[in-house]
């Protein structure tokens, strides 16, 4: 099943700024280890090492787990702050998963050289209430309500300006943080955030259909009808992987249902983080097992759907499942291979022991409406070969100071820093007046350009969701 990346994506968090501006206290010179002590229901966990000129603090913030009844049940979210300056612009950042452990940047962070707020998102352990009400509890206002009352509490410290941003699901949340509580923030930048106001009409399948050339998507189909084909050859091989990692398939049923939803989902898959230069490497039908194994294991493991791991991403197929909405499987041409036609979609991959309400047929047509109507400073990229692109969130009438840009032939990664040189100094430059900064020379392929000291690399495992889905 395609699953969103949370941001941090492979691109949001990995290069520094220029400059490093040297780091300022709280207010009045306090330390600002003594000031977040300070914060109502913020709890300071530890100091970690940080580059120079930052601070990075690992933090758990009390939350309402009904933010409509705020005096009932409490959960602790779990929050990460790179401190640079109280003065300085703050970006709130999600990756609508896990939060980062690192002192990482967002493309916006390193636009504005600010501070940034990361949180977890509602659900995704740690940050998930005991015991659990899904139905209740997690549910995109929930989660933005999580959003605002941190903003709320840390814009006590940090009273500059406040952007908000995120990739895959997390510009998402970013979206509809934005869209629920309007004031809170300066400008959004989501980035690569699909929009399914119609659940299930819509355009990925006809995307899919077209997407790259005619020869690498023949390439792609011929593997996948390929590997159905020596199902039994490929299961081998995917049995002793699950027992060397101790793997079950209780969620989806079996490890043949596991492998074929993943021989399914690989072409998405393909197009989400592959460049079309990849398709050079596409194996040939008949090609050894071991070549064909090796090759799924880089797009989309075989052994994808295992309860282990699922089990990180269940709270996003849920959502999926209730509100956010997904895309039908593209199997059309594989067809007369399936066993189990149907079963890739979202409620396939949440346990039983989870109850699945009625879908919300109303939650995205919502915010759609939102974002054509009302929309105030609000800046979409996308990728112009990236499948969840294929229903982007559109600007309308209402529309006011925002803007849209997609990367030429980039994919599920892409940034301001990718688009061609005029649109990302005018993209810079409106992420900059937003946040109150002078106009720059800069663009942000600039600030993608150099990395401070101190900075660690991108690390996939903890940055994204996971490498092949949103």
């Amino acid at each position: 099943m395609r699953r969103l990346l949370g941001f941090s994506s492979v691109v949001l968090a990995v290069a520094g700024l220029v400059a490093v501006a040297p780091e300022a206290g709280a207010s009045d010179g306090e330390d600002i280890a003594d000031a977040l002590a300070a914060v109502p229901r913020l709890t300071v966990v530890s100091e970690d090492a940080a580059p120079e000129g930052f601070r990075f603090f690992e933090l758990k913030f009390t939350q309402p787990v009904d933010h409509r009844h705020p005096g009932g049940r409490t959960f602790e979210q779990r929050f990460t702050l790179l401190h640079r300056d109280v003065s300085a612009p703050t970006v709130a950042f999600t990756s609508g998963y896990n939060v980062s452990l690192s002192p990482n940047r967002s493309e916006p962070t390193r636009i504005v050289d600010g501070n940034q707020l990361s949180m977890e998102y509602r659900y995704f352990t740690p940050s998930r209430p005991e015991p659990a009400n899904w139905s209740r509890d997690l549910t995109i206002w929930q989660a933005a309500t999580d959003e605002h009352d941190a903003v709320q509490a840390f814009k006590k410290i940090y009273r500059g300006r406040w952007l908000a941003t995120g990739g895959s699901k997390g510009g998402m949340t970013a979206t509809y943080y934005r869209r629920f509580f309007p004031g809170d923030v300066n400008g959004t930048i989501p980035y690569v955030a699909p929009n399914d106001v119609v659940d299930p009409v819509d355009s990925y399948n006809r995307f899919l259909a077209n997407v790259g050339s005619p020869e690498c998507r023949a390439s792609l189909r011929a593997i996948q009808r390929d590997a159905l084909q020596r199902r039994d050859e490929l299961g081998a091989l995917a049995k002793a992987d699950a027992a060397e990692k101790g793997y079950t398939f209780t969620t989806v049923g079996s490890l043949d249902e596991s492998l074929e939803i993943a021989v399914i989902d690989a072409y998405f898959a393909f197009w989400q983080y592959q460049p079309e230069s990849a398709c050079a490497s596409v194996p040939e039908p008949g090609a050894p097992a071991a070549d064909v194994w090796a090759w799924f294991e880089q797009v989309e493991s075989l052994n994808t759907y295992s309860d282990q791991q699922l089990d990180g991403f269940v709270p996003y197929y849920y959502q999926a499942a209730v509100q956010l909405g997904s895309p039908e499987a593209y199997d059309s041409y594989l067809r007369d291979l399936l066993r189990y036609p149907g079963a890739d979609q979202p409620g396939t991959f949440v346990p039983a022991s989870v109850r699945l309400p009625r879908f919300d047929h109303l939650a995205m047509p919502d915010i759609d409406f939102w974002v054509r109507t009302q929309g105030r400073e609000l800046l979409f990229v996308y990728g112009s070969n990236d499948p969840w692109g294929a229903e982007p969130f559109r600007l309308g009438f209402g529309s006011k100071d925002s803007y849209r840009y997609f990367v030429a032939g980039g994919n599920h990664g892409s940034t301001i820093a990718q688009l061609p040189a005029e649109q990302a100094a005018e993209a810079t430059a409106t992420i900059r007046r937003w946040a109150g900064l002078p106009a720059s020379p800069a663009s942000a392929r600039t600030y993608a350009a150099t990395t401070p000291a101190g900075f660690p690399g991108f690390d996939a495992n903890e940055l994204m969701a996971d490498r092949p889905r949103l």
